[in-house]
C-alpha cells in the first residue's frame, strides 16, 4: 500500500463514498459487486473504482470481484474507523448541539466523550446524544483529553477563538482536527487540520445550480 502522503486526497474522500455504498449493499443482501456496479452507484467509472482501491493492494478476486464484507473491514481499517475514537466536542451552541445529539457519529467508530464551552451559562448543562456529557469549561481541556484518551476534536467555535482552542487541543495531545470555522487554521508538526468552511460549500453548490440555468 502507498505511503499515506502519497494518497491523492480525492481518493481518500472516494474511499468513504464506497465504504457508504458497500454498507448499503450488505444492507440488501448483496455479497459480492463488481467495479462497474460500484462505480454506477456512485456515477465513476468502474476504471476509477480499481483504480482507487488498487492504490491499497490487491481488493479484489478474479472472476468474482469485490467480496462485500470483506470490502467493508478492509476499507473501514484503511480509514481507521475499525475501532472506536473517543472526540473532544469544543463549542456547546446550535452547531455543537447538532453534532453532539447525531447518532451516526458512533456507528461510524466516533464517540463524543467531552463537551467544552467559554460561555458560563453553558457549563454544567447535558448535551443530548447516544451517552449524554455535561459541557465543561475550556480551562479543564487539557486534563480531561489525557484522562479520557481523546484523539480527535471538532471546533464549532466563533472565528475569533478557533485558532488559540486548536493550539491548546494540539498541545494537549490532539492529533486531528475537524474545523467548522469559516478559516484555515495553523498545524503544529504531528497532527491535522481538516477544514470545513459550510458557507464555501454553499457558495459551489449556488455556482452549479447558476450554470445549469445559464
Amino acid at each position: 500500500m502507498a505511503k499515506s502522503d502519497a494518497i491523492p486526497a480525492p481518493t481518500v474522500r472516494r474511499l468513504s463514498l464506497y465504504l457508504r455504498q458497500l454498507e448499503l449493499y450488505r444492507e440488501t443482501g448483496l455479497r459480492t459487486v463488481s467495479s462497474k456496479q460500484l462505480g454506477e452507484s456512485l456515477q465513476l467509472t468502474d476504471a476509477q473504482v480499481r483504480k482507487d482501491l488498487a492504490v491499497f493492494g490487491h481488493l479484489g478476486h478474479p472472476g468474482i470481484g469485490y467480496r462485500v464484507e470483506e470490502m467493508i473491514g478492509r476499507i473501514r481499517r484503511i480509514l481507521g474507523t475499525d475501532r472506536v475514537w473517543n472526540v473532544a466536542l469544543v463549542g456547546a451552541g446550535n452547531l455543537g448541539r447538532a453534532f453532539a445529539s447525531y447518532r451516526g457519529f458512533i456507528t461510524k467508530g466516533f464517540n463524543i466523550t467531552a463537551v467544552f464551552d467559554a460561555d458560563p451559562s453553558k457549563i454544567g448543562t447535558v448535551m443530548p446524544g447516544a451517552d449524554p456529557v455535561v459541557v465543561q469549561p475550556v480551562s479543564e481541556l487539557a486534563a480531561t483529553i489525557g484522562l479520557r484518551n481523546i484523539d480527535l476534536a471538532i471546533l464549532a467555535v466563533p472565528m475569533s477563538d478557533a485558532q488559540a482552542i486548536a493550539d491548546q487541543c494540539m498541545q494537549a495531545g490532539i492529533s486531528g482536527i475537524l474545523n467548522f470555522a469559516p478559516m484555515a487554521l495553523r498545524v503544529a508538526p504531528g497532527a491535522t487540520i481538516i477544514n470545513v468552511d459550510l458557507a464555501v460549500h454553499l457558495e459551489q453548490l449556488s455556482f452549479r445550480v447558476c450554470e445549469l440555468r445559464r
